[in-house]
């Protein structure tokens, strides 16, 4: 059937019911299989995706691109929302530390229509790295700038330093310094003295937004912003701030980034690999999945697997094409992923490889 007289929407694959029990046995499953109600749409409209923690942020993409700003630009602007939120730990203000307690943060951006891009990483004491990622964009012949070059670089344009440890992320950190070890001299508060909340934040996730965008006329450009793994080793960089791994977009063809275990997308150049895949013929969510499959073939530590052979940690990709069709995928579902266009703002169901137990 032509695309045109599906009309505006299109369900692909099948529920997240029939996607239940997916292992690793016996293959990976086909992605016809593992869509779990994903919508992929045909629009003509501005179009923002984003992480499940990215709402007001494609909405002010959305609402930006509407009103005649660049993509990029509009993308930024949405994502220094969450960078300057203090209850979101996982960027910009109150995100979490590294192990000595201190924030530095990676974040890259990318351009389209000019296919330029920029990063910083390991950068402390700058709320919006975003800003700082796309004027190393603009007004350098670099891509990527780290640390104290990064910080320099940053003043140089009129960044102000800031104490970026909120009082909420630096009890979390004391509270993962006490708990780590029973064999050091720190002693963990008694549980039932500690807010509850606290207390399940102390496991070491990743936390990240990642915004991709398209505007009316098809042009294309994404930004991935982050404070990292918690606790993680000082100077450690993850895949937020690598062109190819992190975030990638090709205005021929389409925008993908993604959130999750960084290392495992360096290892594979995930979102580089989606675009490609895009580029063959796949739609976004399909792409995503297949990117996924390759990434649990690749993942052979046992310590990275669980009891049936399944990568253990999250990874999830953010997708749109030049067509306008958007799509997530997950490596565990349910899942979801925050969208604006021209039906409003809202989260939807992401595709996933793996449905939890």
């Amino acid at each position: 059937m032509d695309e045109m007289k599906q009309g505006r929407r299109e369900f692909i694959g099948v529920s997240a019911g029939a996607a239940a029990g997916i292992a690793l046995a016996g293959g990976l499953p086909e992605i016809a299989r593992a869509q779990s109600a994903t919508i992929s749409r045909q629009g003509r409209g501005a179009i923002a995706v984003a992480s499940g923690n990215g709402l007001e942020a494609v909405r002010r993409a959305v609402d930006g691109m509407r009103a005649g700003e660049d993509a990029l630009d509009a993308a930024i602007a949405g994502v220094n929302i969450v960078e300057a939120d203090p209850d979101d730990i996982t960027v910009g203000y109150g995100g979490l530390p590294n192990e000595n307690g201190i924030v530095e943060l990676d974040s890259a951006v990318m351009h389209g229509p000019t296919h330029r891009a920029g990063a910083v990483a390991s950068i402390r004491s700058i709320m919006h790295p975003s800003r700082v990622a796309n004027l190393v964009r603009t007004t350098t012949d670099h891509v990527l700038l780290v640390g104290q070059g990064a910080l320099e670089f940053a003043k140089m344009h009129g960044f102000k330093e800031e104490d970026l440890l909120t009082e909420k992320s630096r009890k979390i950190w004391l509270l993962w310094k006490q708990k780590m070890s029973d064999v050091d001299d720190w002693l963990p508060p008694p549980k039932e003295e500690v807010d509850p909340d606290l207390w399940n934040m102390v496991e070491r996730f990743t936390g990240t937004i990642h915004l991709s965008a398209r505007d009316a006329q098809g042009e294309v450009s994404c930004v991935t912003t982050t404070s990292g793994l918690f606790f993680k080793i000082p100077g450690r960089v993850g895949d937020s701030p690598i062109i190819g791994a992190g975030l990638y977009c090709d205005n021929r063809v389409g925008t993908a980034g993604s959130t999750g275990r960084g290392e495992a997308n360096l290892q594979n150049l995930c979102s580089y690999q989606a675009v490609e895949f895009m580029r063959q013929g796949m739609g976004p969510s399909e792409a995503g999945l297949e990117v996924l499959k390759r990434v649990a073939e690749n993942t052979n530590r046992s310590d990275l697997l669980d009891e049936q052979g399944r990568p253990n940690f999250g990874l999830k990709f953010y997708l749109i094409d030049k067509q306008g069709r958007y799509g997530a995928a997950s490596m565990w579902g349910p899942a979801d992923f925050a969208i604006a266009d021209d039906d409003g703002v809202r989260k939807e169901a992401a595709a996933f490889l793996y449905e939890r137990d």
